[in-house]
């Protein structure tokens, strides 16, 4: 095989045959070949930190250092002076439905 370039010898990687695949699919989904599965993320536009901090019979002080939040910031949200911020409203939401993963995650930083 005397003709063959450096180009044909190159070996594909399982990475790169997936990339591959997966690009196929996003150019069939942009033709309109098929559809792909869509999730919606519904942020809430509040959080009632208040609450929150209610459930875990804690200081603010020492309810912001669990969870990594500014407790003068925990303050100003519990008395309406400031509303968290879109990201923040959604670590609220992890912490009220699964306080130990926010934990874990943290802890990895320690």
């Amino acid at each position: 095989m005397a003709g063959r370039t450096a180009k044909n010898k190159i070996k594909r990687t399982k990475f790169g045959r997936e990339l591959e695949a997966a690009m196929k699919e996003v150019l069939a989904h942009v033709r309109g070949e098929i559809s792909l599965q869509t999730r919606v993320v519904n942020v809430p536009a509040q959080a009632d930190v208040r609450s929150i901090r209610a459930r875990y019979k804690l200081s603010r002080e020492k309810f912001a250092a669990r969870f990594g939040l500014d407790h003068r910031a925990v303050q100003e949200w519990e008395q309406g002076r400031r509303k968290p911020d879109r990201a923040t409203r959604v670590l609220f939401k992890v912490i009220e439905h699964e306080p130990a993963a926010v934990e874990r995650a943290l802890a990895k930083d320690r």
